[in-house]
C-alpha cells in the first residue's frame, strides 16, 4: 500500500480526537473527527462511520489509514461509538435494535447542522456499520445523499453469522463471544473523567449475554425482520454501493440488492475475507479509497467522475488454485455485469447418477440410476474453515478429500472446455429422511487432474424449514420431499480437463451444529438436478481496472508481546475425540499517540466424542485488557454451548479486574428449547 502522509494531501487536514453528539435523552455519542483545517468557513460534506468497536483503539489502526486519507480529499470523516460502547454513554444490549438506528438518525442530523457541514452526509461501513448503513437509509434521514456498505446483509436471518439455511452456525456462538467482550470494555478515563468506573460498572452489568437472545430465535420471527431491508427494498431511497470478497460471509446480499433496489447501485467483490477492499487478503487488494472518493465526490458533491458509466457488476473471476487454507494471494481477473440478474448467464443442468454428474442432454443415461444412502460421521467438516473469514488466520477450507469419505459424491468426466460460472449453483434435491429433523449440507468443488479437491462454494439446508424459515415443520421418516438448496454466489474458472465434484453429508460440523440426533438421508438420484450459472467469456472485461491501494500512514504502535493466529485439529484416538482448537491472539501493543497498552486474545474449541450428537460442544475463552500507567483494567469472558435432544445448554461467566482486584463477577447457567434444529 502507498501511505500518502498528511501534508501530500490535497487539503491541509486536522483530527479532533473527542467530541460529544446529544442525543434527545441526554445520552451523548462520542466521536472523533478528521476535516479540512478550512472547513468552517469552506464547509464540506461528512462521511459517517458508525459502529461499535472503540474508535479509541481497537480500531485506531484501520480508522488511521482510511479517514485522513478521506478527509484530505476534501471531507469531514466522522466515527462514531455506538451508545454503550467506547466513550459514549448508556448501554448496548444487542444489535441493531431500534434505539441505535434512531441514535444514528439523530447523530445524522446533528452533523449536517455543524457549520463545518453542507449538509450532505453519506454513511460508509464495513460489518457492523456496513448493516446499520443499510438500515438507517431505509429511514430515509433527509442529509443522507448515498452509502458505502461493505460485508452486510439484507437478511438478519437467512443470511447473517446466526443461521444458514435454517442450520445454527457456530459463527453464531463466536460472535456473540466478540460481543460478550466488547461490551465488557471499560471508556478511557483520559475522555470521560473520573466517571469511567461507573460507567464501566453499568456495562458490565447491563450488556446481558446476547447469546442467550440469539439462540431463543431459531426462525425467522419478526426479531429478524426487524432491520431486515429485504422486508421493504423500496424504502431505501439513495444510492449503494455494495462492496466484498468471495471469502467474506455476506457477499450473497450483494445479487439481491442489485437486483431488487431502484436507485443508483453498484457491486464489488473481490477475492478478500471480511475486510475493506485496500486491506484486502487474499490479494489482489485494490486502490478501494479512490473508487470511494470517485462515489462520494460525484453523490455528494455532484462531480462527473465516472463511476456511475462502470458495470453495475464488478466481481473477481477466480481462477483455479490447489486447495489450501490460506492464500496470499487468488489469481483471477476483472468481469462486470451492467445489470444483475445478468441475461448473458446461462444455466447448465446437470443430473445426478450413480456417483457421477453428467451434463442433461449430453449424454444417455439409460435406466434411472437407484436411490442412494448417506449417513455422515461428526468429523465431515473438520477442514470446513469458518462461515466468514477474516483471513487472519488459516480458516479457509482444506482439501476436499478430507471431508469426502463421510459424504455422497457425484463427479463429472474431465471437462472438455474452460467453464465459468458466475451466481448461484443450486442443488434441486428429491430426499427422504429416517429421522423427523435433519440437515443437509452440499459442496462445489473444483478437481484437479491430480484429485485435490478445492471447495468452491457450499451450502446448508435444514430440511424443517422447507417451506419457508419461518415456519419450520418436522419431516415424516420416508417420505420424499423436493428441496432447494442454494450455494453461496461465487465467481469461478473450472478449468478444460478438470471434473465438477457433488458432496452431499447429513452433517457438517462444527461450522454449523448438528441435528439432535444420526440421521440417515435417502437421495433420489433421479429426481435430483444441478444449476451451474455459466457466463460466457466477454472481451470487454479487460477494460475494468483498479488503481492500487493507497491510504493515509499507518498508526505508531509498539508491539510488547506477539500475536498468535492458528487452527488446530486434534484427535484423541483412546478417547475417540476430536477438537478444532482456533486461535486469535493479537498480542499486546501500545498505541504511542494516546499512550495506551491494549491485550486481546480469543480462544476457541469445538469438540465432538465419536459420533455421539448429543457431545459437540462449543466453548470460547477471551480477555482484553487496558493499561496506561498506574491504571489497569482487565476482563475475561467464558462460555460453553452444548445440547441434547431436546436443549441447548449455555453456561457463560464474566470477570473484571481493576489492577489486581476482581470488581465484578457473573454467571449464567441457561437451557433453551431446540425448534426444529
Amino acid at each position: 500500500m502507498e501511505h500518502v502522509s498528511w501534508d501530500s494531501l490535497p487539503r491541509e487536514i486536522e483530527s479532533i480526537e473527542h467530541v460529544w453528539i446529544p442525543l434527545a435523552d441526554s445520552q451523548r455519542l462520542a466521536a472523533r473527527i478528521w476535516r479540512p483545517k478550512n472547513a468552517l468557513s469552506h464547509p464540506v460534506p461528512v462521511i459517517l462511520e458508525y459502529l461499535p468497536y472503540r474508535k479509541r483503539d481497537l480500531t485506531r489502526s484501520r480508522d488511521d489509514i482510511m479517514h485522513p486519507y478521506l478527509a484530505g480529499h476534501g471531507y469531514a470523516c466522522v466515527r462514531v461509538d455506538l451508545r454503550g460502547s467506547g466513550e459514549s454513554d448508556g448501554l448496548m444490549v444487542d444489535q441493531y435494535r431500534e434505539q441505535e438506528l434512531d441514535d444514528g438518525m439523530q447523530a445524522i442530523r446533528w452533523l449536517a447542522e455543524q457549520p463545518w457541514c453542507d449538509g450532505n452526509v453519506g454513511m460508509m461501513g464495513i460489518s457492523w456499520g456496513g448493516f446499520n448503513a443499510l438500515q438507517i437509509a431505509a429511514r430515509r434521514p433527509d442529509a443522507l445523499k448515498a452509502i458505502i456498505t461493505a460485508c452486510s446483509t439484507d437478511d438478519l436471518y437467512a443470511d447473517n453469522m446466526h443461521y444458514m439455511g435454517g442450520c445454527l452456525l457456530t459463527d453464531n456462538l463466536s460472535e456473540s463471544t466478540t460481543m460478550f467482550s466488547v461490551n465488557s470494555c471499560p471508556p478511557d478515563p483520559e475522555l470521560v473523567g473520573e466517571r469511567w468506573r461507573e460507567m464501566w460498572l453499568d456495562r458490565l452489568a447491563g450488556s446481558g449475554l446476547w447469546l442467550d437472545t440469539w439462540l431463543r430465535h431459531q426462525r425467522r420471527d419478526g426479531y429478524w425482520r426487524h432491520g431486515s431491508v429485504c422486508e421493504d427494498y423500496a424504502a431505501i431511497q439513495c444510492p449503494v454501493m455494495l462492496v466484498g470478497g468471495w471469502a467474506d460471509g455476506y457477499t450473497n446480499a450483494i445479487f439481491r440488492l442489485l437486483e431488487h433496489l431502484e436507485v443508483p447501485r453498484q457491486g464489488l467483490i473481490g477475492p478478500w475475507g471480511h475486510r475493506y477492499p485496500h486491506l484486502g487478503v487474499p490479494g489482489p487488494a485494490i486502490g478501494f479509497l479512490q473508487e470511494a472518493l470517485r462515489w462520494w465526490d460525484h453523490w455528494l458533491k455532484q462531480e462527473d467522475t465516472g463511476i456511475m458509466d462502470e458495470p453495475m457488476l464488478r466481481a473477481w473471476m477466480q481462477d483455479s488454485v490447489p486447495p489450501t487454507t490460506y492464500y496470499q494471494e487468488r489469481p483471477g481477473r476483472w468481469v462486470g455485469e451492467s445489470q444483475w440478474p445478468s441475461p448473458r448467464i446461462q444455466t447448465r443442468r446437470f443430473a445426478l447418477g450413480s456417483w457421477r454428474l453428467d451434463e442433461v442432454g449430453t449424454r444417455d443415461h439409460g435406466a434411472a440410476p437407484p436411490d442412494m444412502t448417506i449417513q455422515s460421521p461428526l468429523s465431515v467438516g473438520l477442514f470446513a474453515g469458518k462461515w466468514c473469514s477474516y483471513t487472519a488466520a488459516p480458516d479457509l477450507p482444506h482439501d476436499q478429500r478430507e471431508e469426502d469419505g463421510g459424504a455422497l459424491v457425484f463427479e463429472s468426466q474431465p471437462l472438455n472446455e474452460d467453464m465459468e460460472i458466475l451466481g448461484a449453483a443450486v442443488l434441486e434435491l428429491e430426499v427422504a429422511s429416517d429421522q423427523p429433523v435433519a440437515m443437509v449440507a452440499v459442496r462445489l468443488s473444483d478437481t484437479a487432474t491430480d484429485d485435490k479437491a478445492t471447495r468452491v462454494t457450499y451450502g446448508l439446508c435444514n430440511l424443517n424449514h422447507r417451506n419457508g424459515d419461518d415456519r419450520p415443520e418436522a419431516l415424516t421418516p420416508g417420505a420424499f420431499y423436493q428441496v432447494r438448496v442454494p450455494l453461496n454466489y461465487v465467481g469461478q474458472v473450472f478449468p478444460k480437463g478438470h471434473r465438477l465434484r457433488l458432496s452431499v453429508s447429513t452433517s457438517y460440523w462444527p461450522l454449523a451444529w448438528p441435528s439432535p440426533e444420526p440421521v440417515r438421508l435417502t437421495i433420489r438420484a433421479a429426481g435430483s438436478t444441478l444449476l451451474l450459472p455459466v457466463r460466457p467469456h466477454c472481451d470487454s472485461d479487460a477494460a475494468i481496472h483498479f488503481q492500487p491501494p493507497a491510504g493515509a500512514p499507518p498508526l505508531q504502535m509498539t508491539l510488547l508481546e506477539a500475536p498468535h493466529h492458528n487452527w488446530l485439529v486434534h484427535r484423541d484416538l483412546a478417547m475417540d475425540t476430536s477438537t478444532l482448537e482456533v486461535i486469535e491472539d493479537n498480542g499486546v501493543f501500545r498505541i504511542e499517540d494516546i499512550g495506551m497498552e491494549v491485550g486481546n486474545r480469543i480462544r476457541n474449541w469445538y469438540t465432538h466424542h465419536n459420533d455421539d450428537f448429543t457431545s459437540p460442544q462449543g466453548e470460547t475463552k477471551t480477555e482484553l485488557s487496558f493499561r496506561r500507567g498506574d491504571w489497569f483494567v482487565r476482563t475475561t469472558t467464558h462460555t460453553v454451548l452444548t445440547s441434547d435432544t431436546r436443549n441447548f445448554y449455555v453456561w457463560a461467566e464474566l470477570d473484571a479486574w481493576e489492577g489486581q482486584r476482581r470488581v465484578f463477577s457473573r454467571n449464567w447457567d441457561l437451557t433453551i428449547p431446540r425448534d426444529f434444529l
